[in-house]
């Protein structure tokens, strides 16, 4: 028998009898338990659903984002190295060069605090307390002047914020 031959003999043998493993599937991984798809399941909509009891205020945020946000978002939002978070409002009209930030393009302040509670720091996703994200995200808006210096933010005034860009995007209907 040629080399050829006895390789092709060898690979047939070796699919064949692996084939019985192959159809029961790879058996990686184990199904997700209820409790681990609700620590993962912390999406907020736009009208504030799901948000959780805390709260946190422009004074109490700017703490937070010294600590946590200011080595990439820089000085009062003002970015570098990564995005800038204030300024741009008014630049989104029609013959304006878009500028996006927080208070420029977001629609709702909602999934502002869904964002920076699940992907923020970046180099530490979802290690802010939720009054940590109420106050960080209360004084990014206070930096673009969408709240007051005084405004608390938690489950009742989040979802009432209006920001700028509101009307800007079309609410796509996924059938709920």
């Amino acid at each position: 028998m040629s080399t050829r031959n006895a390789l092709l003999a060898a690979c047939s043998a070796l699919v064949i009898g692996c084939g019985g493993a192959l159809a029961e599937g790879p058996n990686l991984g184990k199904a997700a338990s209820p409790e681990e798809i609700a620590s993962w399941d912390v999406s907020i909509g736009p009208d504030g659903v799901g948000l959780p009891s805390g709260s946190g205020t422009p004074r109490q945020g700017e703490q937070v984002y010294l600590a946590k946000c200011l080595s990439c978002h820089g000085e009062k939002g003002a970015g570098k190295p990564n995005d800038q978070l204030v300024g741009g409002q008014g630049s989104l009209e029609p013959g304006q060069a878009p500028f996006k930030t927080v208070g420029s393009f977001w629609p709702y302040a909602t999934t502002v605090f869904d964002y920076v509670r699940r992907a923020m720091p970046l180099n530490e996703p979802k290690s802010l307390g939720d009054d940590e994200v109420y106050a960080v995200v209360a004084y990014i808006l206070w930096l673009n002047g969408v709240i007051g210096e005084n405004d608390t933010m938690d489950a009742q005034t989040l979802p009432a914020v209006r920001m700028a860009n509101r009307d800007g995007f079309v609410r796509f209907s996924r059938g709920r």
